[in-house]
């Protein structure tokens, strides 16, 4: 069986790192892979660009996704995922500090699986990051033969 990843699409180095740390202060041990902008997070789920050749049928279990990024939003990473077949049915979930309403129906719009907001607080930060990664990691069932689909 091979190992769930997380892909983190963040560019905030401070976000980064608190993600990281709060990840590993709740024991889940998965990898992180880190994408710094939506070009860079679409090349690599595609095995496009500078991933040319990866092996995109090995998927994550599971997208944080930032909203505001450069070179290509998050929305239009999630209206280009959602697109997909091979793609289409990957849990994504926003995280954000984004307060604007349209973002947040917008998101859900595009197919977003969950839509959470930042705390700004350390504790709170990382309470967040424990609870929706033992969620998606740990309690959610992923549809049969998820593999077969990518």
């Amino acid at each position: 069986m091979e190992e769930k990843y997380i892909l983190l699409v963040e560019d905030s180095p401070d976000d980064i790192e608190l993600t990281l740390r709060s990840l590993k202060k709740s024991n889940i041990m998965n990898e992180v892979v880190v994408m710094k902008d939506g070009a860079e997070a679409l090349d690599y789920l595609f095995g496009t660009g500078s991933y040319e050749g990866r092996d995109t049928g090995v998927m994550p279990e599971l997208v944080l996704l930032d909203l505001k990024l450069p070179k290509v939003d998050g929305l239009e990473v999630l209206k280009r995922l959602r697109a997909d077949e091979r793609t289409r049915m990957l849990p994504v979930v926003i995280f954000t500090s984004s307060k604007e309403e349209r973002d947040l129906v917008e998101g859900y719009n595009l197919g977003a699986n969950s839509y959470v907001r930042k705390p700004v607080d350390f504790a709170k930060f990382a309470e967040a990051v424990s609870k929706v990664g033992i969620y998606w990691l740990l309690l959610n069932e992923t549809p049969p033969g998820k593999g077969d689909l990518l």
